[in-house]
């Protein structure tokens, strides 16, 4: 879960420092996938009783937002 969450905003920083809009969207795209990836540990975790429900929602609340931004980022490349 760490290493998927740092994956995130890492992703999106190399991805800023190029030199091409569509080599940042791919990063933004590599930047989702580890959102999708957050969140399936996120919901194992609730199963697997690391966490409860509440923690379980609260966090994947946040992803959603997350989440949206990016593909707002995205789409606004694309404009």
């Amino acid at each position: 879960m760490r290493r998927a969450s740092i994956s995130v905003p890492s992703n999106i920083a190399e991805g800023f420092r190029r030199r091409h809009n569509k080599e940042y969207k791919q990063f933004l795209s590599i930047s989702l996938g580890s959102c999708a990836e957050l969140e399936t540990q996120v919901v194992i975790a609730r199963e697997l009783m690391y966490i409860d429900k509440n923690t379980e929602e609260v966090l994947v609340d946040k992803l959603d937002h997350i989440c949206a931004m990016i593909v707002n980022l995205t789409k606004h490349l694309n404009a």
